[in-house]
């Protein structure tokens, strides 16, 4: 089967994620969206927005903040590589995005991004702001795509 890139609004592509993402819900909003498709169906969706990480929102860095497919060859790659193209042709200097430890990157590293290293982890929740944790715990990566 062929993959061809198509626009997609935010909602769209939350609703998609909702569908389909295996540990994590729609990201609450997001700079543009992009989808991979059939020609017929939608089989995958990238989100891009500002990083969650309020340090890192200089102005100049986007952040996939989330990429969920149906599991197609090459989707992932393919929709990483449009996220990157399109937030540099918006004027953004860096992409970032985040996987969980335990998986690979894989497609980012066919896509050209790099390793960082681990960050993040862990609960949200404090005493003081109480939180129930829905999404996985363990450590993070960093992923950057370079200029």
């Amino acid at each position: 089967m062929s993959l061809i890139l198509q626009p997609i609004s935010i909602g769209e592509a939350q609703r998609f994620v909702t569908l389909h993402h295996r540990h994590h819900d729609a990201p609450t909003g997001g700079l543009f969206a992009v989808a991979v498709s059939d020609g017929e169906a939608v089989r995958g969706v990238a989100v891009i927005g500002r990083p969650v990480a309020r340090m890192l929102q200089d102005g100049w860095t986007a952040e996939v903040t989330r990429v969920c497919t149906l599991g197609d060859k090459n989707a992932p790659s393919m929709l990483y590589g449009a996220a990157w193209r399109a937030a540099r042709a918006l004027g953004y200097k860096r992409l970032i995005t985040y996987t969980l430890g335990s998986e690979p990157g894989t497609s980012l590293v066919a896509s050209g991004w790099k390793l960082v290293g681990a960050a993040g982890g862990g609960s949200w929740h404090r005493a003081i702001r109480p939180r129930v944790d829905t999404a996985p715990l363990e450590q993070k990566q960093l992923w950057e795509r370079p200029a």
